[in-house]
C-alpha cells in the first residue's frame, strides 16, 4: 500500500507523535458518541419502535467493517490525509483529492452547526447567556486548544471522551437500577415496552429502513480515528488496538442506552424528543433534564473539539499533496498546522457573527447544509481498501494488521452501505441530502482535475 501520491512518513512527521495510545482510543469513543446518541435516539426510536435495535445492529456490523477496513490501510501507511490518500493511492489522484475535500468542507460547516448548537442548548439551562457570544467563546477556546498542540488537544479530548463515557455507564446503571425496581418510590415497567402499543416492530421493515438512516449518521465520525493514527506514539500497535475496540465499544454504549430507553419509556411518548431526560424523569431523579443537556453540550464541545483537529489535518494533507495552497502545509515549532487550524475555524467564528445578526436561525440553515458525506467516505475507504489489499497480496507486500475474512467482510460492507443509499434514495429528506451530497462531489472532482491539468501544464 505504498504512496505515490503522497510523501509517507518523513514529511507526515513534520505533525509529530505526541499523542498516545489510550488517547487515541478515547477519540474513536468520543467522535460516536455525541448528540446523535443524547438528543438524536429518540428519533429512531419514533421511527421504528422497540426494533430500532435492529437498526443499530446493522449500522454497527457496518461500522465495525468500515474501521477495520480503515485499520488494515491506516497501519500499513499513518497519514494525515487518512482516508483520502488512501483513496488516492486506490484510484487516482482526482478521487483521494474530491475525498478530502469534500470532508474537510463538511466538518467546516459542521463545527460551526456544533458551536452554535452547544451554545443554544446552554442558553436552555441558563436563559439569560448570548448565544452568539457564547458560541464565538466556544470557536476561541477550542481555537486556541488545537493552535497548543496535538499533546494538549489529545489529553483535552480524553478527558472529554472519558466525562461522556461515565454519564452513559451512570445512565445504563440508573436505568438498569429502575427495571429490577430498585429505585425507592418509582414502580419498575419491567420489559413490557418492548411488546406494547404494536408490538416489537409496530411499523415493520419499513420502520427498520427509516431508523437505520438516522442511526447511521449518529455513528458518523469514528473515521476520525484513522486521520489521527498519524501523530501517535507507535502509530501501527496504536491503531491496531483502536480499531479492535473502539467499534464494539461503541456498539455496546448505543445498544446499551437505547434498550433503557426503551425498556422504560414508550415509543409512542413526546418526551422522547428528550429521551435520556425522559428516563432520568421516570426514574424521579431532580435536575434530570439541566444535566443530560448539560451533558450534551459536553458531547457537542468534543465533538466541535475533534472535528476540528480532523478538519485542520486533512486540509494539511493536501496542501502536502499539492491539492491545496502550499502555505496551509506550514507547522510551528510545536509542529502545529497553524494556517490549516485557523482556515478550518474561519466559518465557525462567521457563523457566530450570523447568529448575533439573524438570531436561531443559522442552526437550522447549517444543519439543512449537513449531508450525508459519511455514506461516500465510508464507500471510497472500503473501495480502496479491496484495491489496496488485493495490490499487495498480488505484490507480496506484508501488512502488519489484516482484514479477516477479506474480500467477503468488504464485499458485505459495501452492500450493506449500497441498501443504506438506497433507502436514502427512496425517502423524501435523506435523498435531497444524499443527492446534494453527490453534485458536490463531482463538482470538487472537476474543479480538482482541472487544477491538476493547469499545473502539469505550467
Amino acid at each position: 500500500m505504498n504512496s505515490q501520491t503522497e510523501t509517507a512518513r518523513p514529511d507526515e512527521t513534520q505533525l509529530g507523535y505526541a499523542m498516545k495510545p489510550r488517547q487515541l482510543v478515547m477519540m474513536g469513543l468520543g467522535s460516536a458518541i455525541g448528540a446523535g446518541l443524547f438528543l438524536g435516539s429518540g428519533v429512531g426510536i419514533q421511527a421504528a419502535g422497540p426494533a430500532v435495535l435492529l437498526s443499530y445492529l446493522i449500522a454497527g456490523v457496518l461500522v465495525i467493517i468500515v474501521m477495520r477496513a480503515l485499520g488494515e490501510m491506516a497501519a500499513a501507511k499513518p497519514a494525515s490525509g487518512a482516508f483520502s490518500v488512501y483513496a488516492a493511492d486506490a484510484m487516482g489522484a482526482t478521487a483521494g483529492a474530491t475525498l478530502g475535500w469534500l470532508w474537510w468542507a463538511q466538518l467546516v460547516i459542521v463545527i460551526a452547526a456544533e458551536s452554535v448548537g452547544a451554545a443554544g442548548l446552554l442558553a436552555t439551562v441558563w436563559p439569560g447567556l448570548p448565544v452568539a457570544m457564547m458560541s464565538l467563546l466556544f470557536m476561541a477556546v477550542f481555537t486556541a486548544i488545537n493552535l497548543l498542540g496535538v499533546k494538549n488537544f489529545g489529553a483535552f479530548e480524553f478527558w472529554f471522551a472519558i466525562l461522556k463515557v461515565v454519564a452513559i455507564l451512570a445512565f445504563i446503571a440508573v436505568g438498569a437500577a429502575l427495571l429490577l425496581g430498585w429505585l425507592p418510590n418509582v414502580s419498575s415497567p419491567g420489559l413490557s415496552n418492548f411488546v406494547d402499543h404494536g408490538g416489537f416492530a409496530p411499523k415493520g421493515w419499513a420502520g427498520v429502513g427509516a431508523a437505520l438512516l438516522v442511526v447511521i449518521f449518529a455513528f458518523g465520525g469514528t473515521e476520525i480515528v484513522a486521520v489521527a493514527a498519524a501523530e501517535t506514539q507507535d502509530p501501527v500497535r496504536s491503531i491496531t488496538r483502536a480499531i479492535r475496540t473502539v467499534a464494539w465499544r461503541i456498539l455496546v454504549f448505543y445498544i446499551g442506552s437505547v434498550s433503557v430507553i426503551i425498556a422504560v419509556v414508550p415509543w409512542t411518548s413526546e418526551s422522547l424528543k428528550s429521551p435520556f431526560a425522559a428516563v432520568l424523569q421516570v426514574a424521579n431523579i431532580p435536575g434530570a433534564a439541566a444535566a443530560i443537556t448539560l451533558v450534551a453540550v459536553i458531547a457537542l464541545l468534543s465533538a466541535l473539539n475533534a472535528n476540528l483537529y480532523g478538519a485542520s489535518r486533512m486540509i494539511y494533507s493536501l496542501a502536502e499533496r499539492r491539492e491545496a495552497p502550499r502555505f496551509l502545509a506550514g507547522v510551528d515549532r510545536r509542529q502545529v498546522p497553524v494556517a490549516a487550524v485557523l482556515a478550518s475555524v474561519a466559518f465557525g467564528f462567521f457563523a457566530a457573527l450570523l447568529e448575533l445578526w439573524y438570531p436561531e436561525r443559522v442552526l437550522p440553515a447549517l444543519l439543512n447544509v449537513v449531508g450525508s458525506t459519511c455514506l461516500l467516505v465510508w464507500g471510497m475507504s472500503l473501495l480502496s481498501q479491496l484495491i489496496l489489499r488485493r495490490r499487495a497480496d498480488r505484490e507480496g507486500t506484508p501488512l502488519p494488521f489484516r482484514m479477516n475474512a477479506f474480500p467477503y467482510l468488504t464485499w458485505l460492507g459495501l452492500a450493506l452501505l449500497g441498501g443504506v443509499i438506497a433507502l436514502a434514495l427512496l425517502t423524501e429528506g435523506p435523498r435531497m441530502q444524499l443527492l446534494s451530497t453527490i453534485a458536490l462531489t463531482l463538482v470538487i472532482a472537476a474543479i480538482s482535475e482541472i487544477a491538476r491539468r493547469m499545473r502539469t501544464c505550467v
